[in-house]
């Protein structure tokens, strides 16, 4: 694998276990330092660093609650103290509430609201923050979900309109930001083998069913979406920019 991104810092949040995990571990491998958070695992934060640091990737874990909006400037400055820069920015922390109807008399408004400060509002707060030490030609990368372009089923409402909100952010930032050379972009993943999915399968559809809908009858791989996250982050894709990248093996056409 070529060191495509020597001499880079990246900055993945939500990256102790699942895709941010992966992201990581990718980016390390082409060269890349890498600084992760995490909300609660400190044992799996650390133990990613230390398989980037066996890579011989410099590496640093930091615990950052991302619905507490404050944290995000002390997230950044951390990165810049233990790096020196900050080059790729992959917004990939968030939670998953989905399964009641947006009429249910007994929605959880308390535990959507939740849904909506850590996806959209952490998320903003940490790429406001960003964006003012971000080196000019950087990358800031948002993980979405094909559910805030494509939802075909009931039941997820709160969550589709999270991630529809980064996609419009980040075309207004990819405006913002064009001057300096900074690309902006959203990948948009369908069903993955994560945590946060197995915790949300018992309140799907059918899954069987959801599969027959792909023209490419899978889930995506962890590794897949990583390699689409670390083409955006490289020297090849500096322009492209304001664009939605789904891997969802086709759900949506």
């Amino acid at each position: 694998m070529t060191k495509s991104l020597n001499g880079k810092v990246a900055l993945v949040t939500g990256g102790s276990r699942g895709l941010g995990a992966v992201v990581a571990e990718q980016l390390a491998d082409r060269g890349a330092a890498v600084a992760i958070t995490y909300a609660a695992s400190a044992d799996k934060a650390e133990a990613v660093v230390a398989k980037l640091k066996a890579k011989g990737a410099r590496a640093i874990a930091i615990k950052s609650d991302q619905s507490d909006l404050a944290s995000a400037k002390p997230l950044i400055e951390t990165v810049i103290a233990e790096f020196g820069q900050l080059d790729i920015l992959v917004n990939n922390a968030g939670i998953a509430i989905q399964g009641q109807l947006v009429d249910d008399p007994e929605l959880d408004g308390d535990k959507y609201n939740r849904q909506w400060q850590v996806n959209v509002l952490g998320t903003i707060a940490n790429t406001r923050a960003a964006a003012l030490k971000l080196s000019d030609g950087g990358r800031i990368i948002f993980i979405g979900s094909l559910l805030g372009s494509y939802v075909p089923f009931a039941g997820v409402a709160d969550y589709a309109g999270s991630k529809t909100a980064l996609v419009g952010y980040a075309r207004g930032i990819a405006r913002d930001l064009g001057p300096r050379n900074i690309t902006v972009n959203v990948i948009q993943p369908g069903i993955m083998p994560t945590d946060m999915a197995a915790d949300v399968a018992g309140e799907l559809p059918d899954r069987d069913a959801i599969l027959d809908m792909h023209p490419i009858r899978r889930i995506a791989t962890l590794e897949e979406v990583a390699e689409t996250v670390c083409f955006i982050a490289g020297p090849s894709a500096g322009y492209i920019t304001g664009e939605t990248i789904n891997i969802a093996g086709g759900l949506a056409i």
